[in-house]
């Protein structure tokens, strides 16, 4: 099996922004930028060409939004991953971003190994949410006890916890000391019950109803 690089398209509609991104991207050797685009619009046509596999999308842009860009993109190219990273946290935006289809949300002061391993764990389907992020829409207080489980087992709420936060089949199976083919059964069943069709939608799904803590 060849491991190639991650290849990577960034958009935001600051120059400097684009700058610092490549020059983030060049550290890592997993990493190929193939792309850049200084407007929601510009990705959205430059997708086909430059084929990426994850897409590190600003929110705030002019005319079209950066979460209007996701929504199209997800649609068009389902393969895609794609990385909110802006400097904005709050709650309407979060939803709306995520609702859209991207599989993370991360902020630009995050650190620049945070976000490589934010790339590669999008990259390979699972989830991120900075912690600002994850604070608005979890409420630590809330209880989730109840109907609001959507009849899932106490061992099923355990592995939709552990893929909010961003656990591989392995990890998990590892974490709770079971085998990989009964992780893939819980997990089936986990995403069976949600009414969802990946671990991404799972946990988004979870976070926005407070289904883990």
């Amino acid at each position: 099996m060849t491991n190639l690089p991650i290849r990577i398209l960034t958009v935001d509609d600051h120059k400097v922004v684009r700058k610092g991104l490549e020059v983030f991207l060049e550290v890592f050797s997993d990493f190929m930028l193939v792309g850049e685009a200084e407007s929601a619009e510009e990705a959205i046509q430059i997708c086909e060409e430059a084929e990426p596999d994850v897409i590190l999308m600003d929110l705030m842009m002019p005319k079209m939004s950066g979460a209007e860009a996701i929504k199209i993109i997800h649609e068009t190219y389902p393969d895609i991953r794609i990385v909110a990273l802006t400097s904005f946290v709050d709650e309407d935006l979060i939803r709306e971003t995520l609702n859209a289809g991207a599989t993370s949300y991360i902020l630009k002061n995050t650190d620049i190994n945070e976000l490589a391993n934010t790339i590669r764990l999008a990259h390979a389907g699972q989830s991120a949410l900075a912690p600002e992020a994850k604070k608005i829409l979890i409420d630590p207080d809330s209880d989730r006890k109840g109907n609001n489980t959507h009849q899932l087992t106490r061992r099923e709420l355990e592995i939709l916890e552990l893929i909010v936060s961003g656990a591989s089949n392995r990890q998990i199976g590892e974490k709770l000391q079971i085998s990989l083919s009964t992780v893939k059964f819980h997990v089936s069943a986990v995403l069976s019950k949600l009414h969802v069709s990946s671990r991404t939608e799972a946990a988004t799904f979870a976070v926005q109803n407070k289904l883990v803590d």
